[in-house]
């Protein structure tokens, strides 16, 4: 009677059995480095509350176009992100206002009336920052603040 013999399994199965050993040695050791570092540690990653934008200096921005009672106006300015508007035959008196976090606003409004007055405010914060009015046939006035 023979003896069973596991060396002819052992010749047929060691590359699986070293492959075993080492995906267990590595992923021992991966386990132990994630513990070393805090990788698992809930307080060391960041939350959404962070994320969070907090405005820091709100600036409050209104623009306004005046005129003789019953004059319309076209009207180009640029809004707190800086983007180009129109308003075409805006009935007089006209307001626009806004409020931004932004550090600095560029505050730009023309205007052309079909009326003989026409004139512009620039308010940031409720201070004045500029004002022009004009008194001619078709009236053409700016206002500009690049300090806001």
């Amino acid at each position: 009677m023979r003896r069973p013999s596991f060396l002819p399994l052992v010749r047929r199965g060691w590359m699986v059995l070293v492959t075993l050993v080492v995906v267990g040695v590595a992923t021992f050791g991966v386990y132990r480095l994630h513990g070393i570092f805090g990788s698992g540690d809930p307080t060391s990653t960041s939350s959404d509350s962070a994320d969070e934008i907090v405005p820091f200096n709100p600036k409050d921005v209104v623009y306004e176009v005046f005129g003789a009672p019953g004059a319309t106006a076209t009207i180009n300015y640029l809004d707190v992100n800086a983007a180009p508007q129109q308003v075409i035959d805006a009935p007089l008196p006209w307001r626009y206002q806004a409020t931004t976090t932004e550090p600095a606003v560029i505050a730009d409004l023309r205007a052309q009336g079909n009326g003989a007055t026409l004139g512009c405010h620039i308010f940031i914060d409720g201070e004045l920052k500029d004002e022009r009015i004009v008194n001619a046939v078709s009236a053409y006035t700016f206002c500009l603040d690049k300090s806001g």
